[in-house]
C-alpha cells in the first residue's frame, strides 16, 4: 500500500484529536511533502500525480499538464493521431470541506471535425466505479487500458464512451475525481460535492489546455454512468451556485446512486461488496469526525479490509471481496446498513449526500435499468421524479432488459446497451437541437 495513502487511512482510523477540515488540511499537507516513490499494488504512479504543497486560488486553474500517450491510437493520413491528441492534467478544485484540492484527469482534442453548428463542443466525462487505488484512475486507463499483474486488475472501460464522443468531433475532458490519481489523499468515493466540483472544474481546466480548440463559448455536456451518473447529476444540481461560468447544454446521468442509504444496502453481499469499503474510506476522508464511529463498530477484519480496499481497483475487489457480508466486519455482527439506520450521525451524513434536493441546470437524460438491483432502479427513478417535481427538463429512460442472477451484470448491461442512445441524445443537445421533457409519463411504471 502506498506510504501516503497508508498514513492517511491510519490517521482517519486512529487519530483522536482531529476536527473536520483542520485534520484534513493537516494530513493533506503532511502527505504532499513526502518524496518517496509511490507504488500501488505493483504499479508505479508517475511523479506527475504528486500534487504540489501550494495550490492556485481559482477553481479550474491548470496546475500542470503533459502529453498523454493513448494506448489505442492510429496515425491519420494527414499526419494527425486518431482518435485525437491527449493531455494529462492536474487542476485545482475545492472539496466538500471548502479546502483546496488538486485533481487529475485528461483532455483529448479530437482529430475528427465537429460537423454541427457553432464551435467544437466539450463533454466532461465522469467515470464509473474504477476503485480507490491511484493506479485505477481514468487518465491512467487511457494510457494503460488493461493493467494486470499479480496484485491488481484495472480495466479502462470508460475508454469506449470517450472514443465514441471523439469520433463525433466532440472534445472530451475526463476527471479522475478527488483523490483518485492524485497521491495526497484517499479518493472520496461517491461524495457528491467533491465529484460535482471535480467535473465542473475539469471543464474550466480544459479551456486553458495548450492546443485545445474549445473555448468559453463551446457548448458543454456532461456524461456519466453509475458513480459517474451520480457525479454528473450532482454537477448539474450545483452548476448554478458553484460554476455559473459553465453553461450546460445537456447532462446524461446513467444509473445514478442518488440515495446512498438504498445503494449501501443493495451492494452488501453482492459481487461489488468491496465498494462498501471505498464508501467508508471516503466518508472518513471527508469527515474525520466520523472516526469514533468507525473505531466503535469495525472489528480488526473490517479495519484490515478498509486498508486493503483503499488501494484496490474493481477487478481486485471482485476477486478479493466479492459477496462479502459487511456483518463480518463489525464488532457486533450488525450490517453496515443496520448501523447506519441506528446512528443519527451516519444517517445525517448520508442525507447530505442525497441527490435530488436541487433542480438541475439544463436538460437532463436520466437512464436506469429496470432490473438494476446493485444501484437500485427505484432510487434512480425517484431522482427523476424529484427533478420533475422541481420543473426540470428531464428525459427519463427506463432500460428494459431481462434480469439475470448477477447484480453486477444487471447494473452494467445498460451501460453498453444504452450508450449509443445516450451519446446521440447528448450530441443533439450540443448541436443546439431542442428536447422535450417526458416528465408527464413519470407516474407510469416502470
Amino acid at each position: 500500500m502506498p506510504a501516503r495513502k497508508r498514513s492517511l487511512l491510519a490517521a482517519a482510523l486512529t487519530a483522536t484529536a482531529c476536527l473536520g477540515a483542520q485534520c484534513l488540511a493537516l494530513t493533506t499537507a503532511t502527505a504532499a511533502t513526502a518524496s518517496d516513490e509511490i507504488v500501488s499494488r505493483g504499479v508505479t504512479i508517475p511523479e506527475f500525480y504528486n500534487p504540489p504543497t501550494s495550490l492556485p486560488t481559482s477553481d479550474g486553474t491548470l496546475i500542470r499538464s503533459e502529453p498523454l500517450p493513448l494506448a489505442l491510437s492510429l496515425p491519420g493520413l494527414d499526419g494527425s493521431t486518431l482518435p485525437g491528441t491527449a493531455t494529462r492534467l492536474m487542476y485545482k478544485s475545492t472539496d466538500s470541506n471548502g479546502q483546496p484540492v488538486a485533481v487529475t484527469g485528461a483532455y483529448i482534442e479530437p482529430s475528427a471535425d465537429w460537423t454541427g453548428d457553432g464551435p467544437r463542443p466539450l463533454v466532461a466525462l465522469a467515470p464509473g466505479t474504477l476503485g480507490q487505488g491511484d493506479q485505477c484512475s481514468a487518465s491512467m486507463g487511457l494510457e494503460h487500458p488493461l493493467s494486470l499483474n499479480s496484485q491488481t486488475v484495472s480495466v479502462g472501460y470508460e475508454d469506449l464512451a470517450i472514443y465514441r464522443l471523439l469520433a463525433k468531433g466532440v472534445a472530451v475532458v475526463v476527471t479522475d475525481y478527488v483523490g483518485l490519481g492524485a497521491t495526497d489523499r484517499l479518493h472520496t468515493y461517491v461524495n457528491r460535492i467533491d465529484e460535482a466540483h471535480a467535473v465542473l472544474d475539469a471543464v474550466r481546466a480544459a479551456r486553458s489546455v495548450t492546443g485545445a480548440s474549445v473555448t468559453a463559448g463551446s457548448p458543454v455536456g456532461l456524461y456519466g454512468y453509475s458513480q459517474g451518473g451520480g457525479a454528473t447529476a450532482a454537477a448539474a444540481e450545483l452548476q448554478a451556485s458553484y460554476a455559473p461560468d459553465v453553461t450546460l447544454a445537456g447532462t446524461y446521468a446513467g444509473a445514478p446512486p442518488a440515495d446512498l442509504t438504498s445503494v449501501t444496502k443493495a451492494i452488501d453481499g453482492s459481487e461489488l461488496a468491496g465498494a462498501l469499503g471505498w464508501s467508508l474510506n471516503g466518508f472518513l476522508q471527508s469527515d474525520p469526525a466520523l472516526k469514533p464511529l468507525a473505531e466503535a463498530h469495525l472489528n480488526d477484519a473490517g479495519k484490515a479490509a478498509l486498508t486493503d480496499l483503499s488501494t484496490m481497483c474493481v477487478g481486485d475487489a471482485l476477486f478479493g471481496y466479492g459477496y462479502t457480508q459487511s456483518s463480518s466486519w463489525t464488532t457486533d455482527g450488525e450490517s453496515i446498513s443496520d448501523i447506519i439506520a441506528s446512528t443519527p450521525a451516519l444517517r445525517a451524513f448520508l442525507d447530505e449526500q442525497r441527490i435530488g434536493t436541487l433542480k438541475p441546470s439544463g436538460p437532463v437524460r436520466l437512464a436506469t435499468g429496470v432490473s438494476d438491483n446493485l444501484v437500485p432502479h427505484a432510487q434512480a427513478r425517484q431522482l427523476a421524479l424529484d427533478w420533475c417535481a422541481k420543473g426540470a427538463d428531464v428525459t427519463y429512460k427506463a432500460v428494459v432488459l431481462p434480469g439475470v442472477g448477477s447484480a453486477l451484470l444487471n447494473h452494467f448491461a445498460p451501460l453498453l446497451t444504452d450508450q449509443g442512445a445516450a451519446i446521440s441524445w447528448l450530441t443533439d443537445r450540443l448541436a443546439g437541437k431542442p428536447t422535450h421533457s417526458n416528465c408527464w409519463t413519470m407516474p407510469v411504471q416502470p
